[in-house]
């Protein structure tokens, strides 16, 4: 079976290239393009990972993430942040509103699947090494 990733992101390039890469590596790909709807769709299934842009129209990404937290069904789900945000404090932000991680944006075609994969193989609580 395919592992399934929620992403939530509003940028369609970026959500593009994103589901292109992981559909290549054998990933399922659903994709939202805000916060509600993302939120709607962890609802309705329950994915193996959720990779979430912070910078999103009407509900800001750090919401997303505490109220993704809020359900049962993905409390053990890895939520990882896929941002610009890249300055001191926003790794820590993005993890104490309930991310396991952070990759940053501009993501590299080349590690991107890698630094996903190493998420899902790890357990909940421990985010990868050299993870930002």
């Amino acid at each position: 079976m395919k592992r399934q990733v929620l992403l939530i992101e509003d940028n369609d390039q970026n959500r593009y290239l994103v589901t292109f890469l992981l559909e290549r590596h054998g990933f399922e790909v659903v994709s939202a393009a805000d916060g509600p709807q993302g939120i709607g769709l962890a609802e309705q299934r329950t994915p193996d990972l959720v990779l979430l842009d912070i910078q999103l129209p009407t509900m800001h990404g750090y919401d997303v993430a505490r109220s993704l937290r809020e359900l049962s069904s993905l409390e053990e789900v890895p939520i990882v942040a896929v941002t610009s945000y890249a300055m001191v404090g926003d790794r820590e932000r993005a993890l104490s509103a309930g991310c396991t991680g952070y990759i940053e944006k501009p993501i590299n075609p080349e590690t991107f699947v890698g630094e996903v994969e190493a998420y899902l193989a790890r357990p909940p609580s421990t985010a990868p090494e050299g993870s930002r």
